[in-house]
């Protein structure tokens, strides 16, 4: 593949850092990458030892995304859960538009599955945030890029950003997520990654516009008991209220995900809807998922207390 592949938000973040892991698996299979960073740090330093073409930019400033695209014919586009979706989405999917794009791989939110009546319902949109995404999918739909959406829930990594102090410090999980039969529809950002990659790397047109990626469904209770098993103390779920929740994270989280993550927590409390584990991951990777246990035991040293 002569030209570069544009992969966003290629320094990672805090939780999934899908745009780093990305960036990995092409260049491990000798895919030039143009990494699109945020600021220039240790971060970016290391993607260009490995290999990777730098370009600083912001997804705001339509100049720095034109300049990004110059030379590229496929991209990954991923957006922080901050404020700026629409935007970003808009000006990549004018620019990709304008530099004749074949394939953009966009980073989505799960929208249940092609066979179900509310697919792609903006009506049915659990948090503005998902809103948005589903508005975002049909940008690059109408920009005419190749556009393909990978729809996953919740990942595994959210979960344990969630827990892990508590669980740390006190052996228990403190989470608004009702009682213990609440279903949690989860996906692992590694596997996230890996079908982002393959679908990159692919010379081929991909065979679907839109990949519901979820690996797991989950009761809560069979979440805590998996991570009990995995790190071997039993865990304790206690069930706390959205205000106390809030009041608990809101010093590390921005408004915008604080607002996404507790009307999330509400739509899942209601269980309305049935979700089931997708066979996608699998399908296009050729591996089978990670299950959350082995998630768990990769991370365990996660939940223990930090030693001096």
């Amino acid at each position: 593949m002569s030209h570069p592949i544009l992969i966003t938000g290629a320094a990672g973040g805090r939780q999934g850092s899908t745009g780093r892991l990305v960036t990995g698996l092409l260049l491990k299979q000798g895919i030039p990458v143009r990494a699109f960073v945020h600021k220039l740090d240790a971060r970016s330093d290391e993607l260009q030892q490995q290999g990777a073409e730098i370009v600083e930019g912001d997804l705001l400033d339509p100049t720095s995304v034109q300049a990004a695209m110059k030379g590229v014919k496929r991209a990954y586009f991923t957006y922080p859960v901050t404020d700026g979706l629409l935007e970003a989405a808009t000006i990549f999917a004018v620019a990709a538009r304008g530099a004749g794009l074949e394939l953009v791989v966009n980073n989505s939110q799960f929208q249940a599955t092609p066979d179900d009546p509310a697919f792609r319902d903006l009506k049915g949109a659990p948090s503005f945030r998902n809103l948005q995404h589903r508005l975002t999918d049909r940008i690059f739909d109408w920009a005419q890029v190749g556009a393909v959406h990978l729809q996953a829930p919740p990942y595994y990594e959210n979960v344990r950003a969630l827990v892990s102090r508590s669980v740390a410090e006190q052996d228990a999980a403190f989470l608004p997520w009702g009682d213990e039969k609440t279903v949690i529809p989860l996906a692992g950002a590694e596997d996230v990654s890996r079908v982002a990659a393959t679908l990159l790397a692919d010379p081929g047109v991909p065979s679907e516009d839109v990949y519901p990626l979820v690996s797991e469904t989950l009761t809560v209770r069979e979440i805590i008991e998996t991570l009990g098993r995995a790190i071997g103390r039993e865990i304790r779920y206690v069930p706390i209220t959205d205000e106390q929740w809030g009041d608990a994270v809101k010093e590390r989280l921005n408004p915008h995900a604080l607002d996404h993550l507790t009307h999330l927590w509400q739509y899942f409390r209601k269980g309305e809807r049935r979700y089931e584990a997708t066979d996608t991951i699998r399908a296009v990777t050729g591996r089978n998922p990670q299950t959350l246990e082995e998630f768990f035991l990769a991370n365990a040293q996660s939940f223990h207390v930090a030693t001096q």
